[in-house]
């Protein structure tokens, strides 16, 4: 009899360990899928929201892919229980499902705000495909919506500078000293303030919310707690997000902050694997952590994948990494940016505004920001370039001091340490990756060449 794999949830995780287990096995095995939701990318909602691109291209699954995976796909249904010693989980239409081995990959929600008035209508979360409906039906019939927005997480910022392409007259409320408290150090956050601030968005930080309500014109109305009273149409709660766990409670499956996991996103129990916000996993720098963010998702997934199906494969780690872009402003940061025992390097320029700050662990870079325009940044590549020394923990040896003198010439300590080559050497699952086999209405992507790329594109040929 076949083997029977069972995936909770429908996001990255879900897809990419289903396209590994089918791409080892060529569909021997039994594969059943379980999500309240259908399969998409939270990270695609922005593009929808701000009015790039349909609903519709924020799916990563439809009923034509499940069948060419030979998947049964179970939408709409949600797993309320999991019982791993007689590997079986229940359903919310009162069934059971047997499994050999199950991977949870539940994601996260809203972790929500207790205070009164949350319940009123037009305060909502930002972080499912129905809020982003609801948001768009709400500011419909509004020239202008004043969107007030209570958390400055990178999360909410995400869906900040898609609010932003609309024009929407914007504000921000966070309970910590700075915006993008668990990304950015006080000084870097401190020139995203006065960039936002330059487009109109007013921030107030180190700001309590009392309470919500709603006056005669329908307008809401936050309180907070210095008596300071703001008014919006909208006010959306970003006040971070919680895993997806409770449905585990006395399962016997080990949780944390999330569900621990190892190196094969193993849990405690041998046929049961966990990724994605949920997993507790490893981490290049410091112990095991939630990284909820999308690369760590699929790298999740992956692994998972590889491991369900028969073959033993390890996971090095996840960079803790974020990349934002608030309003036309770039940020990153990396590793352990926030560690107090670390050597650190520092550039600042607010008239740039400029910010750089690599922090030190030895002869390693163990922890990166960077602040500035895309020119600075991305172009550059020195964004990508400071994560594959981290990635691949180079050791840069004498180049330490040079970069501590020369913090802007990161090619030519990356270029000499020989980190492009150990980068093309290393896979996740010890051979190539390939790309995702979903494509919306069966359609390729179409690009153009610019003539910047004209000649690398006709060296390949």
């Amino acid at each position: 009899m076949s083997t029977h794999h069972v995936i909770i949830g429908g996001g990255p995780v879900a897809t990419n360990a289903l396209e590994t287990i089918r791409s080892i096995d060529g569909g021997d095995s039994r594969i059943t899928l379980i999500s309240d939701e259908p399969a998409h990318s939270r990270m695609a909602l922005p593009y929808w929201l701000s009015g790039q691109v349909p609903r519709e291209h924020t799916y990563t699954a439809d009923d034509a892919y499940y069948a060419r995976h030979n998947v049964d796909a179970r939408i709409g249904m949600r797993v309320t229980g999991v019982d791993p010693d007689g590997k079986t989980v229940s359903l919310s239409d009162g069934t059971t499902l047997e499994f050999d081995d199950l991977l949870i990959a539940t994601g996260s929600s809203p972790a929500g705000l207790p205070v009164p008035g949350i319940d009123l209508p037009g305060v909502q979360p930002l972080w499912s495909l129905e809020h982003t409906e609801n948001l768009l039906a709400a500011t419909q019939s509004l020239d202008n919506p004043r969107v007030l927005m209570i958390g400055a997480g990178f999360i909410g910022f995400i869906m900040l500078n898609a609010m932003h392409k609309r024009g929407w007259n914007l504000s921000v409320v966070e309970r910590e000293a700075h915006v993008l408290p668990r990304m950015l150090d006080g000084q870097a956050a401190g020139l995203v303030e006065h960039w936002l601030d330059s487009k109109g968005i007013a921030v107030h930080c180190g700001a309590e919310v009392r309470g919500i309500t709603q006056n005669d014109a329908g307008a809401k109305v936050v309180e907070l707690a210095d008596g300071t009273k703001l008014e919006a149409d909208v006010v959306i709660i970003a006040t971070g997000i919680k895993p997806n766990i409770a449905f585990l409670n006395g399962s016997g499956i080990d949780t944390g902050d999330g569900i621990v996991v190892d190196d094969r996103m193993q849990t405690n129990f041998e046929s049961i694997y966990a990724g994605g916000d949920v997993a507790a996993g490893p981490s290049l720098f410091g112990p095991n952590a939630i990284h909820a963010i999308q690369t760590t998702a699929v790298d999740h997934g992956r692994i998972a994948g590889a491991n369900m199906a028969g073959e033993e494969v390890h996971y090095p780690g996840s960079l803790l990494m974020n990349i934002l872009d608030v309003c036309g402003l770039q940020n990153a940061s990396f590793g352990d940016w926030s560690d107090p025992q670390a050597e650190a390097v520092t550039i600042c320029n607010p008239d740039g505004p400029v910010y750089r700050r690599l922090l030190w662990t030895g002869d390693e870079i163990s922890g990166a920001i960077f602040v500035g325009r895309p020119n600075d940044l991305g172009m550059l590549t020195d964004v990508g370039m400071v994560k594959g020394i981290m990635q691949t923990r180079t050791a840069l040896g004498p180049w330490k001091a040079y970069l501590t003198e020369n913090p802007f010439d990161i090619r030519r300590a990356y270029v000499a340490s020989g980190v492009a080559g150990k980068l093309v050497q290393s896979t996740l699952l010890g051979r190539p990756a390939q790309p995702r086999d979903y494509r919306f209405d069966g359609s390729s992507p179409q690009t153009e060449t610019g003539s910047a790329h004209q000649l690398y594109v006709g060296l390949k040929q």
